[in-house]
This record gives structure tokens, C-alpha cells and sequence, in this order.
């Protein structure tokens, strides 16, 4: 029997989550063409939903779709005389003496991160040119991470292509020598990959497993690195308490509320065991330090066990190492846990004044949580009000929505 439209689309979809950026990288590997091989990603996608219904979902869709958008590409270069050219030189490229061994890097993914991450590009373009070649996100998702326009984005990510073309980037894992000047951004990359896949719905989880596989083996590739540790460690004390995030309809918790009973142990003591490897080396950096935050309140047995002091020093720490009005409203909040609200408040309100981070959602979403918390029920509705216009999600929304009802 063949497949309905609706188990075709689903399978689809579930491809393109699982599998697009292992196509794009593998056509980027053999072309060396971005703007084709995100073509002929498309136009596999597009393939498999006009024959999937006729011949059945394959057995191992990936290889499927790398397949005919590998066939694609080849059809496009040999109607092309520079493409025909293309085809002869890569029937008789050699593997780059200098690039570590194969065995140690298992797909092409973590090839085309550290090719993104050259240090010719500017390093917010280094970070959105993976997220969308990679992880396939779109222009608009990128710029709403980077907190930019769309329009701004898709500029970047233009210049971004046509660097790696006019500078001969090659597309490689570089040499051992050479990969800590693009350490930096591969996490950030991996982080933020991480974070779409944890924050959005679970169709999207596929993209937080991708992060952490990465990242496991970027462990490996850089052993004496702790940051990559950190990030580990990061990753995996967010992934143990994904399960609470949400209740039953969709509606987010928060950390406070979330049924500690359900988060998984096992990942809260690798992950805190990955840390402690990553302190033992004595070079803090910031996942080292956002992770010593997740631990603390995976380790507490109980909301009121909270070490809000500590936190409060670790994102004072965080903010020295990692400037940033995130880290400063994060502490902000650890702040008035510890030593009262209106401690915390007139921090969250100096930087409302300072406007750098005007349109951020959590920003009144902040605010508004400590007002209620200090009796200022009027003022607390209006900063909720404010931050139920910018919430991106619906799981947010939500909630905000909820926390205005109960006012």
C-alpha cells in the first residue's frame, strides 16, 4: 500500500530535520559550491515529495535524498562548461595531507563548521552562515537569534558565501595547529544550534541531538580544550530537564515549578562530571561558567535549596569573561533571589534605561516577574502586557498570558 500525502509529508519533514545538513554538507564537499548545493538540497526535498507517494518512503531516507541531490548537481555541472571542468578536477583531488584522519571526523558536518568558522570571516557570519547551511534554518530564524533584521541577515549570509568563493577557503577540518583561532565561533555555532533545537517544539529536537553529537566530538578532536568540555557539560544539564519545560498543554514552566523528579540523572551526572574535567584544566572560560550555573540548580534538591548567591558570583564572573546585557538581566534576576527584589529590580530597570536590549522579550518578561513578586500588581500587569507583545513562541505567549490572568 503506498503512503498517504500526510505520512509522505511527515517523512519529509522528519528528513529535512534529521538529514539536511549532511546533504548540503556532503554537495558543498564534492561542488564546493554553496549556492548549488542548497539548490539541489531543495530540489531532492522537493523529488522526494512527488515520488515518495508513488514509490514508497525509502528505507534510509538521508541516503536517498543525498543521492538525487548529488545527481542533480552533477546534471547542472555538465551543462555548464566551468562545472564540466568542476567534475575533472574533483574526479582527481587527493585528500589533504594536513587534515586529521577520517576515522576522527565521522560525517562531513563538522567539516563544513570549521569551513564557516574561517577566521577571513567575521565572526557573526561565521555563526549565521552555519546555522543556515547546516541546520537549514532560515533567514528569518537567524536574525531573530542574532537579534538583527531579516534583511541585514540575508546580507551577511550573501558576503558570507561569496568570501569563502573569492578566498579559496578550502573546505576542511584544518590542521591541529590551527584550530583553536576557530574554536570560538564553532561553539557559538554548536550553542546556538542547540538552543533552536531546545527552546522550539519537538520537531525540532532533532537539532539539539545534532549539537550535542557535534560537540562530543569536538571533545575528541580537542582533547586539551576545556571549553568544548564546557559546552558539553552545558548541553547536556539543559537536555536532562527538557521533559519539564512544558506541561501537558503546551504551556511553558519555569524552572522553579518544573517537577525535579523527572529530570534525568544520568545526564545531570555526566554532565557535571564533564565539568569537573573541564575546571581540572584551570582555564574558565564561558561555558565552563554557564555550565557551573546549570549544575547549580540541577544539584539543588529543591527550588528553595537554590544557591542563588553562587549564581549571582558566576554571572558576575560570566559577565566579566563574556560581556553581555543577557548575562547582566541573568544576574540581575540571581541577584534579587539573593539579596531581595529590589535589589534585582534596580538592576533590571538601569538597564531598561540603557535600551541595549530594547525588543528582547525577557526583558519585561524580567521586570514584570519582580514586580508581582514585590506586590506591585498594577505595574506588573503593564510589563507583562508589554513582554506578551514580543514573545516569539507560543509556549511563551502562554505563559505570559496565564501569569496576567492571575494578576
Amino acid at each position: 500500500m503506498n503512503p498517504s500525502g500526510e505520512q509522505v509529508r511527515n517523512a519529509v519533514d522528519a528528513a529535512y530535520r534529521d538529514e539536511w545538513g549532511q546533504v548540503v554538507a556532503t554537495l558543498i564537499g564534492m561542488t564546493g559550491d554553496w549556492d548549488l548545493a542548497e539548490d539541489c538540497a531543495q530540489d531532492a526535498f522537493a523529488v522526494a515529495l512527488a515520488s515518495w507517494p508513488r514509490d514508497g518512503v525509502p528505507r534510509r531516507p538521508g541516503a536517498w535524498l543525498t543521492t538525487a541531490a548529488r545527481n542533480r548537481a552533477i546534471d547542472r555541472l555538465r551543462r555548464d562548461a566551468a562545472g564540466a571542468a568542476k567534475l575533472r578536477q574533483l574526479a582527481v583531488l587527493a585528500r589533504d595531507p594536513d587534515e586529521p584522519p577520517a576515522e576522527d571526523i565521522p560525517d562531513e558536518r563538522l567539516r563544513l563548521i570549521f569551513t564557516c568558522c574561517h577566521p577571513a570571516l567575521p565572526f557573526p557570519a561565521r555563526v549565521a552562515l552555519t546555522l543556515r547551511t547546516l541546520a537549514g534554518l532560515s533567514t528569518a530564524e537567524i536574525a531573530r537569534a542574532f537579534l538583527t533584521a531579516e534583511p541585514t541577515m540575508a546580507q551577511r549570509l550573501v558576503r558570507a558565501k561569496r568570501k569563502i568563493q573569492n578566498a579559496g577557503i578550502p573546505y576542511r577540518v584544518p590542521p591541529a595547529h590551527l584550530l583553536p583561532q576557530r574554536l570560538a565561533a564553532v561553539l557559538a555555532v554548536l550553542y546556538l544550534i542547540f538552543n533552536e533545537g531546545y527552546d522550539e517544539d519537538d520537531e525540532r529536537r532533532a537539532l539539539a541531538a545534532e549539537a550535542i553529537r557535534l560537540t562530543r566530538v569536538l571533545v575528541r578532536l580537542m582533547p586539551d580544550e576545556p571549553e568544548p568540555r564546557g559546552l558539553l557539560a552545558l548541553a547536556l544539564l539543559h537536555e536532562a530537564r527538557r521533559a519539564t519545560r512544558k506541561d501537558d498543554d503546551g504551556v511553558l514552566v519555569t524552572l522553579e515549578n518544573q517537577d525535579r523528579s523527572r529530570w534525568d540523572r544520568e545526564l545531570i551526572a555526566e554532565g557535571v562530571a564533564t565539568l569537573d574535567n573541564a575546571l581540572a584544566m584551570r582555564r574558565a572560560g564561558p561555558y565552563q561558567l554557564q555550565a557551573a550555573i546549570a549544575a547549580c540548580h540541577a544539584t539543588a534538591p529543591d527550588a528553595a535549596s537554590t544557591d542563588w548567591p553562587q549564581i549571582a558570583t558566576l554571572y558576575g564572573e560570566l559577565g566579566r569573561v563574556a560581556p553581555s546585557p543577557v548575562v547582566d538581566l541573568n544576574r540581575a534576576v540571581a541577584i534579587a533571589m539573593a539579596d531581595g527584589v529590589p535589589a534585582g529590580l534596580k538592576l533590571v530597570d538601569e538597564l531598561t534605561a540603557s535600551g541595549r536590549l530594547d525588543g528582547y522579550h525577557l526583558l519585561p518578561a524580567t521586570r514584570a516577574d519582580l514586580l508581582r513578586r514585590d506586590g506591585r500588581t498594577a505595574e506588573a500587569r503593564a510589563a507583562y502586557e508589554e513582554a506578551l507583545k514580543l514573545a516569539p513562541t507560543e509556549a511563551e505567549r502562554r505563559y505570559l498570558a496565564g501569569r496576567l490572568r492571575e494578576l
